[in-house]
């Protein structure tokens, strides 16, 4: 691995070069960044995936929705359509992406939109959506054409920004100092047992790259209970894993922590899934079957949206299949979490 680092460093000194100068034109005023008198709230990250901005997003929506009407926006990676879009009933996960598609699915009253153009997609929204109180910004912390009103930045556990090298030696879509223009900073995905003297560790390593007066906190996962997908059946101890997700092996250590594994389909992040995958799956699933050994099927919830379509119903209606929710849960100062951003957006109306 350092060999391949040592490989990609001359890579990764352009790239670092690039997204430095980009950086540098906003920071002078030199590029336009947008201030809009709604609030926006902007979530995201300086890594490529895999630190949670789903949850937290859904987290959010959680604890505004009561007071305010949200929107939210994304770019909607991988989605078959193009420009701004708001979802409807007629959409799937292909026409604005899968994870809009599963907030979309959850949370009714949100205005679910994606666009890749934020600086354009947010005043279409406030003349299509008039209602609309707070929009949270879902993986924008490099689009730095809006600004938001507060920025909060994730940063796996596993894999923190501190020990991570920019694009391609390392998984960093800018360089570490970009963690300046956080108001808000939560470690995801930390084990629910972290010690103070690791809490402690992080924040030392942290404060090198953090502005005087940003915030930290420390969250981890929370699994709700399997929720089967047809038929309200109860969970077998054997399981077939099935994701394609940022980071698998969260998902795929929580269940063996749970269950017993007996077969594992671990795809990319954002996998588009064909006849040929699912009838692979319904293949195993059938083999242990036959040999009279009860298993169910367990996915995660991105991956639910994109299996619960028509094309696949008829193959998985006869299939126990249970799909995992999670949440983020603070590890710690949740309530003081909660009214900073809550504190953000009253002062900012």
């Amino acid at each position: 691995m350092i060999f391949i680092r040592i490989l990609l460093f001359p890579f990764a000194v352009l790239y670092d070069a690039v997204t430095r100068f980009r950086n540098h034109l906003f920071n002078i005023g030199n590029k336009p960044s947008f201030v809009f008198d709604t609030n926006v709230v902007g979530v995201g990250n300086l890594s490529v995936g895999g630190t949670g901005k789903t949850p937290m997003v859904e987290y959010l929506i959680r604890l505004l929705s009561e007071k305010y009407s949200i929107a939210t926006l994304s770019r909607g990676y991988g989605r078959s359509t193009k420009g701004f879009r708001i979802a409807n009933e007629e959409d799937t996960p292909s026409s604005i992406g899968d994870e809009p598609f599963q907030i979309f699915n959850k949370f009714k009253k949100v205005h679910v939109t994606v666009g890749e153009e934020r600086a354009l997609a947010i005043p279409a929204i406030l003349h299509e959506k008039r209602d609309t109180q707070v929009i949270i910004l879902d993986d924008a912390f490099q689009h730095r054409y809006v600004k938001p009103n507060i920025n909060i930045l994730l940063t796996g556990y596993q894999k923190p920004f501190f020990n991570d090298y920019v694009l391609p030696a390392g998984t960093l879509r800018e360089a570490r100092e970009g963690v300046k223009r956080a108001d808000v900073i939560v470690v995801t995905k930390c084990p629910s047992s972290l010690t103070i003297q690791e809490k402690n560790h992080i924040n030392k390593k942290i404060d090198k790259y953090k502005s005087k007066d940003t915030s930290l906190f420390f969250s981890t996962i929370s699994y709700d209970d399997p929720v089967p997908l047809h038929h309200n059946i109860a969970l077998e101890s054997n399981v077939i894993l099935l994701s394609g997700i940022a980071n698998n092996s969260t998902f795929a250590t929580h269940m063996e922590e749970h269950h017993t594994v007996v077969h594992t389909f671990l795809f990319s992040d954002h996998h588009n899934y064909s006849q040929s995958d699912v009838k692979k799956v319904v293949k195993i699933y059938e083999k242990f079957k036959s040999n009279e050994q009860e298993c169910s099927i367990i996915t995660t919830e991105k991956d639910m949206v994109k299996l619960d379509v028509p094309e696949f119903r008829t193959l998985l209606r006869h299939i126990p299949l249970f799909y995992l929710p999670i949440k983020t849960q603070f590890l710690e100062n949740g309530e003081v979490f909660d009214n900073t951003i809550l504190n953000s957006i009253q002062t900012n109306r």
